[in-house]
């Protein structure tokens, strides 16, 4: 297949381009500098996209993955918006342009996140479960909707749902690991809110997998069976570095010093169940959590 993917260079593009390529498939990148590639988009303000699209190229299925980080500091109103633009302005214009092709690809798989849910303590949520209200919850529903509207194009169109993605190179793990290296990792809060997560390794073998079932579509949460309290998290990544884990973070530094991001992505507590990939009959490899540790740290 020729497959498109935008955010190539990201944390979970670069593993999923890789995966790709190596199953065989043609991958190509949405590029933001080189003018001459064959696909290439900039932002031209004003919530718009210039988008060139190459005739020459027939592409099957394309992902897309692009977006401001989420992470990394407090949200200011200009961050938020960089978040919200970053994400449903080219998913629109990435649909308006499926509507100008004479052959749009049949397939488009549209990152979103586990945020829709948002903050759901002691409940156990999948892709039937209603969306949340607070910013992330919102943003992923209005994400959600603007992909949806590929399917008026005959386009297959599914809504990638994704955990807590954990890599040695990048995303929450990789700023976890100095303090916890050190012997000065920790529970945030009182420990008990549930991370859903998944491995980067898991996340090219699921989209991959999607992309051979035809059935697949909507809203399709990435996530392993096994979500863990954030105390059980603290602990095995403690004992995967032989480090103990003595220093919790109080509830309230983290409200100091991330406010509304340190709420919603360190303090929420969701647990979400993979229905559909069941459903679908999708094989998990990296399923236990102390084992998707041994690896990532070994590799």
């Amino acid at each position: 297949m020729n497959i498109l993917i935008t955010g190539a260079g990201g944390l979970v593009g670069r593993a999923t381009q890789t995966h790709l390529r190596r199953k065989g498939h043609a991958v190509y990148a949405m590029s933001r500098s080189d003018k001459t590639a064959p696909f290439y988009w900039r932002d031209q303000g004003n919530h718009q996209w210039h988008i060139r699209w190459s005739d020459a190229i027939a592409i099957d299925a394309v992902i897309h993955l692009a977006g401001e980080g989420v992470a990394g500091g407090r949200w200011t109103p200009a961050k938020k918006q960089r978040i919200r633009d970053s994400r449903i302005d080219t998913t629109r214009a990435l649909v308006r342009t499926f509507a100008s092709l004479k052959k749009p690809p049949g397939l488009f798989m549209c990152a979103s996140a586990i945020g829709f849910y948002g903050d759901y303590p002691g409940q156990i949520v999948d892709e039937d479960s209603p969306g949340g209200q607070d910013f992330l919850a919102r943003l992923a529903l209005n994400w959600e909707t603007e992909a949806q509207g590929a399917k008026q194009y005959g386009i297959r169109t599914i809504n990638m749902r994704t955990g807590l993605v954990l890599a040695k190179d990048g995303g929450a793990l990789q700023k976890m690991l100095p303090a916890f290296r050190l012997g000065l990792g920790g529970k945030l809060g009182d420990g008990r809110q549930i991370m859903s997560w998944v491995s980067i390794d898991e996340i090219p073998k699921m989209i991959e997998y999607l992309i051979d079932q035809p059935t697949a579509k909507g809203p399709i949460n990435l996530v392993s069976r096994h979500p863990v309290d954030n105390l059980t998290f603290t602990k095995t990544l403690g004992g995967s570095l032989h480090r103990p884990t003595l220093f919790p973070v109080p509830k309230i530094i983290i409200k100091k010093l991330f406010g509304e991001m340190g709420e919603l992505l360190l303090l929420s507590s969701i647990e979400v169940r993979p229905t559909r990939l069941i459903e679908l009959g999708y094989h998990f490899d990296d399923d236990n959590l102390a084992d998707v540790f041994q690896k990532l740290l070994q590799s």
